[in-house]
């Protein structure tokens, strides 16, 4: 056998031991995820940067300016001004209304069974499909002028004649808030895993010491209960910055901005009104807002949040 043919064979040999090696095929898995994170998320994080430092329109050349979109943004856009307030008014009533609700249903769910699992699909149904279009539809003419609720009113004698929840600025982002409550199914189900998880043993002891049902909720259900409250806090809120659909659609962020939140605001910068750099900056300022919001809660779960591998709060 020649030396060439030898060296050849040798060749194949330790390209097939690194192609078929455990670590080659790891790098390569795990490289698909690396690029696909760089391309999709990476990149446009910076760019985005980059454009809310710029007047860009999307179709010209962006020009730099330098701070003056932030600076716009606090000094002079009044109706930005404006979606923050209405924005942390929306997430600081929603949140913890939807949370109640889904920790409500939870308690009454606790114990299985045929029936009460068909209810737990029953209400975890507006979690998946709430924050479509056609829900947001719905909504807007249950609440419009003459629809469901307006003839509901009606009858008890609220309210004489049409009135429309949605065009009237006092009770707009009530219903958007409303619509927001409503999908408290994601949030219940998980309260429901952390309520399982909570010892039997707990609550006997409390009972052979003589505690009442709302006693073992406080100092039990509610102790042992709350890492499950933070994580739920944590993803509410964010998503609650996020909501874009239920107000875009059921109000378009009116009437008179009384339902513009951020997100919807930001839309129409940068789509309708083709300010892509003046939204990118509005983009960059809410991840900047999450970021505080997430972290205060972070800095004072130790107040509140019970973690028994730590032996307390």
């Amino acid at each position: 056998m020649s030396q060439s043919s030898t060296s050849k064979k040798s060749g194949q040999s330790s390209f097939s031991k690194f192609l078929y090696n455990e670590n080659t095929v790891g790098y390569f898995f795990i490289g698909l995820f690396v690029i696909g994170f760089l391309v999709f998320t990476v990149y446009p994080l910076f760019m985005s940067l980059y454009y809310s430092m710029t007047k860009y329109d999307g179709l010209s050349a962006p020009q730099w300016i330098g701070l003056r979109n932030y600076i716009r943004m606090f000094t002079t856009d009044v109706r930005y001004q404006k979606s923050l307030l209405t924005t942390f008014i929306y997430v600081f009533t929603s949140v913890p209304l939807r949370l109640i609700f889904a920790l409500i249903v939870a308690m009454m769910f606790k114990r299985g069974g045929r029936v009460v699992a068909a209810y737990r699909t029953l209400f975890y149904l507006p979690s998946v499909i709430g924050g479509s279009v056609a829900v947001a539809v719905i909504w807007r003419q249950l609440w419009g002028n003459g629809g469901i609720i307006n003839k509901a009113f009606n009858a008890l004698g609220l309210i004489e004649g049409d009135f429309s929840f949605i065009a009237t600025s006092s009770t707009a982002l009530s219903t958007v808030v409303i619509l927001a409550v409503w999908q408290f199914g994601s949030p219940m189900l998980v309260f429901l895993a952390g309520l399982k998880d909570i010892p039997a043993s707990y609550y006997e002891a409390a009972e052979v010491d003589g505690a009442n049902k709302w006693q073992q909720f406080w100092k039990i259900t509610l102790p042992c209960l709350s890492p499950v409250i933070f994580f739920n806090l944590i993803n509410q809120m964010i998503s609650g910055f996020m909501a874009f659909t239920q107000a875009y659609i059921v109000t378009r962020g009116g009437p008179n901005d009384a339902t513009n939140l951020y997100v919807v605001y930001l839309f129409e910068r940068s789509f309708t009104s083709r300010q892509m750099g003046y939204g990118s900056a509005m983009a960059w300022v809410l991840i900047i807002i999450v970021g505080i919001m997430t972290a205060i809660l972070f800095n004072t779960q130790h107040k509140w949040v019970f973690y028994e591998s730590k032996g307390g709060k």
